[in-house]
């Protein structure tokens, strides 16, 4: 009996992962592809908002999100598991690979490649603790943006933020209610929404949806 790497409790099967950290190891690495193409609407959260102006709210452009950038950048995601894969063929003595395409065909490789190799880093790769913990590092780090802390906690979802800066970028980042509070607070931009508001600010989300909606079915 050994004890698992990621998780540290006794394993019967005597490898490096236990059966339960290596398939929560194979979810989140299939989960990857997915989480990366959520990450794109957080890019700027204006990027997929309206156009039309609304009363000034914001006073400077909403800049780039850094962490957003750096995970969609060709050393973020796609780097972290194109690097294990290659660690993996390397200690396996396979022949390297070189990635093609675009970041998110590397990056469905790269996890299809890993799963594959699943059940001899479990059983036979030293490092496998190692990988499976930076591997649910990085599928958190994404969670943590794209789907914030637990459901239970993150209050009603009341609609995208229209605040606007100076340049006329809507902001668009999701709003929620928390149950007792006196304000509805945009976390992105800091936009401060109170009751008396919440009237109008309901109007305009609904204007927003229903442009999109029509927008989407025009194309």
């Amino acid at each position: 009996m050994t004890d698992c790497l990621l998780c540290e409790q006794p394993d019967d099967t005597g490898g490096y992962l236990c059966p339960g950290c290596t398939k929560a190891t194979v979810g989140r690495l299939t989960s990857l592809p997915g989480l990366y193409d959520e990450l794109l609407p957080f890019l700027t959260p204006g990027s997929g908002g309206s156009t039309v102006r609304r009363p000034s709210a914001v006073s400077a452009p909403l800049p780039v999100s850094e962490v957003v950038l750096s995970l969609r950048g060709p050393g973020g995601v796609v780097g972290v598991v194109e690097d294990w894969l290659a660690a993996v063929r390397d200690a396996r003595c396979m022949q390297p690979v070189t990635p093609v395409g675009s970041v998110e065909s590397r990056l469905r490789a790269a996890v299809d490649g890993l799963s594959a190799n699943m059940p001899w880093i479990a059983v036979s790769w030293p490092d496998a603790g190692t990988f499976a913990e930076e591997i649910r590092d990085l599928e958190r780090g994404i969670t943590s943006v794209v789907d914030p802390a637990d459901r239970s906690e993150r209050g009603t979802r009341v609609g995208t933020c229209p605040a606007v800066d100076d340049g006329g970028v809507i902001c668009g980042a999701v709003l929620r209610y928390q149950p007792g509070a006196k304000l509805v607070v945009c976390s992105w931009c800091g936009c401060a929404f109170p009751p008396a508001t919440w009237q109008g600010l309901r109007a305009f989300i609904e204007h927003d949806e229903q442009e999109a909606g029509q927008w989407q079915s025009a194309s």
